[in-house]
């Protein structure tokens, strides 16, 4: 059969399943997206350009709306022009965050179609006034309703959905929440894997190990969805207390998610302003790697004394299961979904995000005392194992891409 995967940059979530429908011979993969340079075995690539930006006179509440049509426009041309060469697919798999899947069924109108169903956005009970410095006024409320209009239709338009977590399922309307199946994106724990005799050089050239007291903070960027200023708030008791901890800060200055800094600054600036770290007293032992290579991201982990995981009840970030699967000890903030999979005392230890104060004392209750760090270790990775690693998701969602076409993959 004909299948067509869907996402802007490719292979994202599909990184596996990809591949994997693609190994045997048997069908046509296609891969619909505006990633370059990204080759996966047995799936032919077919790029489009990304359309002009919505008009900066549209009002904001349907701008991020005019967006999402104008890619959704992109794809369907590329579709149709697919199309026209013969290709047909049974089942399309994508991700409609930026519209790209909301003409599908138009193009397509007898494809099952499979839409990841990342998150559904609230203007309460989730990321969306989860700080209580910054309350949700009605604009911001009305305008996260209105942001998911081509969440909306993409759903409505899809045969099923496939969730990474519970509540990130859970955040969808209720009516179509049957229709959307729980499956991580996997792990590949095989390679994601503890090493105790992992080495970690940093950016000035010292070497660490697992003998040494090294906190680790990973994000994709540095920024307040992610607990970064939290952590950073944390971090002059942890150095004061801890006299020869090091700590490493793992991301880039970019905004994935929510507002930049102000003034144009970084997050990462911003909070230099406020609790200066790169001066003073612990320079030394603070450092700022940027983004890593995947090697040198897992060897920190590796030789992570206490891994730092915060985030607003928000996506889940796949850096957290992998800590879990190199066998970090975990100090994660209290909020969905983190709750899913951390249970303290068990696999790791819960704090409030908004506390740095108490990230603190968790951070060094937990260096000053080692006795349960094994015990950790071991259930931390065993969750990670038993119910994220790709051993176990690949052939659920293979299951489901059968169960949906009724063809042997």
């Amino acid at each position: 059969m004909d299948i067509l995967f869907i996402h802007q940059n490719m292979p994202a979530q599909f990184k596996h399943l990809a591949p994997a429908l693609a190994a045997s011979g048997k069908h046509r993969v296609v891969f619909v997206t505006r990633g370059k340079g990204v080759d996966i075995p047995g799936v032919r690539c077919v790029g489009y350009e990304a359309p002009r930006p919505a008009n900066p006179t549209t009002h904001h509440y349907v701008r991020l709306y005019e967006a999402s049509v104008r890619y959704g426009q992109q794809v369907a041309r590329t579709l149709l022009q697919l199309k026209r060469e013969g290709f047909v697919p049974t089942i399309v798999i994508g991700h409609p965050g930026w519209g790209e899947m909301m003409f599908v069924r138009d193009v397509f109108p007898r494809a099952v179609i499979l839409s990841y169903a990342e998150f559904y956005y609230h203007g309460a009970g989730a990321d969306v006034g989860f700080d209580p410095a910054q309350p949700a006024d009605l604009d911001t409320v009305c305008r996260t309703r209105a942001r998911n209009a081509h969440l909306l239709l993409s759903l409505d338009m899809a045969d099923a959905g496939i969730a990474p977590t519970e509540w990130q399922r859970s955040r969808h309307p209720e009516i179509y929440q049957p229709r959307i199946r729980t499956i991580f994106d996997g792990v590949e724990t095989d390679v994601v894997k503890p090493d105790p005799a992992a080495r970690f050089r940093l950016p000035d050239g010292r070497t660490l190990s697992r003998q040494d007291e090294v906190i680790t903070y990973v994000a994709r960027n540095l920024e307040p969805y992610r607990g970064y200023p939290s952590f950073i708030r944390a971090l002059p008791a942890i150095l004061a207390a801890r006299p020869e901890a090091q700590v490493v800060i793992t991301g880039g200055d970019q905004v994935s998610y929510g507002a930049p800094a102000p003034d144009g600054r970084s997050w990462r600036e911003q909070m230099e302003l406020e609790i200066s770290l790169t001066t003073g007293p612990f320079a030394d032992r603070v450092h700022f790697t940027g983004k890593l290579s995947y090697a040198n991201y897992l060897s920190l982990l590796r030789v992570s004394s206490v891994h730092t995981y915060l985030t607003v009840p928000f996506v889940l970030s796949w850096s957290f299961i992998e800590a879990m699967a190199t066998g970090c000890v975990m100090v994660a903030s209290d909020t969905a979904p983190v709750l899913e999979f951390l249970e303290p005392g068990i696999n790791g230890h819960l704090v409030p995000f908004h506390d740095p104060a108490a990230i603190a004392d968790r951070i060094i209750g937990v260096l000053a005392d080692r006795s349960d760090h094994l015990r950790l270790r071991k259930a931390a990775r065993a969750t990670a194992v038993g119910r994220c690693a790709l051993s176990v998701c690949l052939p659920r969602q293979m299951q489901l891409v059968e169960q949906l076409t009724g063809v042997s993959v």
